[in-house]
């Protein structure tokens, strides 16, 4: 099998070539030891495609250029595919010149050739073949362009041989550009004097002094509204009639000569459990097809630029906004790229914070309450509790930056891609990593959960019983005293918090199996609207699930786990608490 290893800048387009190359045949996981996502791909079961993480050079500072140095010195790939902007070939050209080091055949993919046109810019294929001593491939990939070359190229194995790779061993950087710019005197022209691109006539309005801010929040908006108004919630609406209505009496009618205990196992506890989470996958979905848009448009860079300003009021540049923004799809990979930034304390503070903005586990709860409680005023009170995460996020950050983190800033560098209309099927692949994860919860944990907490909700020490007397109903009662202050010391929302620090999206679960029946008609019965508010705002802040407290202790330490885990239980009932107070005596 051909192992070709694909390396590249950041916002070069190369996942948009893996993409394209592999398909759906992909794998993810992390490098080991190191938490640095490592994704492999197959074609035709005879080349793998090793796609390293995006990087400027091969010094060795970051995990991601250790990861990528020790693949190609350990990995042994046959072939290096280094895929470039072909707008901006005098930086990108540079990784290229110190991955000649390593004596392997280089592709070079010079991609974005529809972005040099516009500058301008026409590059002689040959002339810089010859040159570097690799072969090119000139490919546009959000559009597919150039990619069967590439395959005839990888599958024949006819790859450019290097002939003297000593010249190659510059002694600096600035010796290694006064070379770069001497091939490319020789290779490349402007025809013509570059127009203003799109980019650039874009960039005039969303980085915009005073326009900057609103668009920023209008694509939230549009994202939100997308999710919540047109397309997501109403899905996952009739995706809840189905569940709850045809499904569950079906199953109830091919049970009615099983036993009382197994009936209820299947639909009070596995349906009643997984089901009232797997209807909210439509919503999930929704919401990370909006993010990944932004993502692969070009746009979210731009956001971390914007946001710059506001983050150095509480001690972090504008590149700690990306782990923050990722946090929003899940705080375990979060945490993982909070390791990406340059100084201990930036990844620490950002990992604190992280928590605190609203993964997607929580959503299918907000999507719940918001339609059981506020009918007309769904997206605006979902919104809303994202907005919370994100202020009080701030506000933390902050008292942090002032009390345990009192250090230099870091400066602020990243580059801003040229923006461009993602590909349909990269983007809906790219939503679908993100997504599956939703499923692949619900077939494990929630499933085992939805089991476990059945059996404690019908049975005690003396076997199956009435609901309110089951183990669960005792634990529940023991710990409610704790949530009365906030409007919500029934025993049932009481065991769904705890059973929610497993996994967020298993307080729906546990609400589906203690309730019975359809969720969003039976909580008004449970919950006053403000009592309800009050608890998303809990569910919101409080302790993240095993999952990132374990995430927290590998990166991080212990002492930083539990540091963690404490500061958003205390925040988490101050801010209930203060929620139900103050509306109950505006509202009363």
């Amino acid at each position: 099998m051909i192992v070709a290893a694909l390396l590249g800048n950041p916002n070069v387009g190369k996942t948009s070539l893996f993409n394209h190359l592999t398909g759906s045949n992909q794998y993810v996981g992390n490098w080991p030891g190191v938490t640095v996502e490592k994704k492999e791909g197959y074609i035709d079961n005879s080349i793998k495609i090793v796609d390293l993480p995006g990087i400027y050079a091969m010094d060795t500072y970051s995990n991601e250029e250790k990861v990528s140095k020790e693949f190609l010195l350990r990995g042994n790939p046959d072939v290096i595919i280094n895929i470039v902007d072909s707008s901006n070939l005098n930086r990108n050209l540079y990784l290229t010149t110190q991955l000649k080091q390593f004596n392997k055949p280089i592709i070079l993919v010079l991609n974005m050739l529809d972005v040099a046109e516009l500058k301008g810019i026409k590059i002689d294929f040959s002339a810089l073949s010859e040159e570097l001593e690799v072969t090119v491939v000139p490919v546009v990939a959000t559009k597919g362009k150039g990619i069967d070359k590439l395959l005839e190229i990888l599958k024949s194995s006819d790859f450019k041989r290097p002939r003297n790779n000593d010249k190659f061993n510059f002694k600096n950087e600035n010796e290694a550009y006064c070379y770069i710019n001497e091939i490319l005197k020789n290779c490349l022209t402007r025809t013509k004097k570059g127009i203003t691109s799109v980019t650039e006539k874009i960039d005039k309005v969303v980085l915009n002094r005073f326009l900057a801010y609103p668009v920023f929040l209008l694509a939230l908006i549009l994202i939100f509204k997308f999710t919540f108004s047109w397309v997501g919630q109403p899905t996952a609406d009739a995706l809840g009639d189905f569940v709850n209505g045809f499904l569950a009496s079906h199953l109830k009618t091919l049970l009615s000569s099983a036993s009382p205990w197994f009936s209820s196992f299947l639909v009070d506890g596995i349906l009643a459990g997984v089901g009232s989470v797997i209807v909210f996958f439509p919503v999930i979905f929704c919401l990370f097809l909006g993010v990944s848009f932004l993502e692969d448009s070009g746009y979210m860079a731009r956001g971390a630029f914007i946001m710059d300003k506001l983050m150095r009021k509480m001690g972090l540049s504008g590149k700690a906004f990306i782990p923050l923004i990722v946090g929003f799809g899940c705080s375990v990979p979060a945490i993982m790229s909070s390791k990406t930034l340059e100084s201990e304390k930036d990844r620490k503070l950002t990992a604190l914070l992280v928590p605190l903005m609203s993964c997607n586990a929580r959503l299918p709860i907000y999507s719940l309450f918001a339609s059981a409680f506020f009918v007309n005023y769904k997206t605006t009170i979902v919104f809303s509790l994202y907005i919370m995460g994100i202020a009080i996020a701030f506000l933390i950050g902050i008292l942090f930056k002032n009390t345990i983190f009192k250090k230099d800033e870091e400066p602020f560098i990243i580059e801003l891609p040229e923006y461009n209309i993602p590909e349909v099927k990269s983007l809906l692949l790219h939503t679908w990593e993100k997504a599956k994860g939703f499923l692949r919860k619900a077939g494990t944990i929630i499933f085992s959960m939805s089991i476990l907490i059945w059996f404690l909700s019908n049975f005690n020490l003396s076997g199956m019983v009435e609901m309110d007397k089951s183990i669960l109903a005792s634990i529940g009662n023991f710990i409610s005293p704790i949530f009365s202050p906030m409007g919500y010391g029934n025993w049932q929302s009481s065991v769904a918090l705890i059973t929610g620090i497993m996994a967020k999206e298993i307080v729906l679960s546990t609400m589906g199996i203690v309730y019975s029946g359809n969720l969003a008609a039976v909580l008004p019965h449970h919950f006053t609207p403000i009592a309800a508010y009050s608890f998303l705002v809990f569910v919101l802040l409080y302790t993240p699930c095993i999952s990132t407290i374990a995430t927290m202790k590998k990166e991080y330490g212990g002492k930083m786990a539990i540091f963690s885990v404490t500061y958003q239980l205390v925040l988490a009932w101050v801010s209930s608490f203060l929620v139900f107070r103050i509306a109950t005596l505006i509202f009363s």
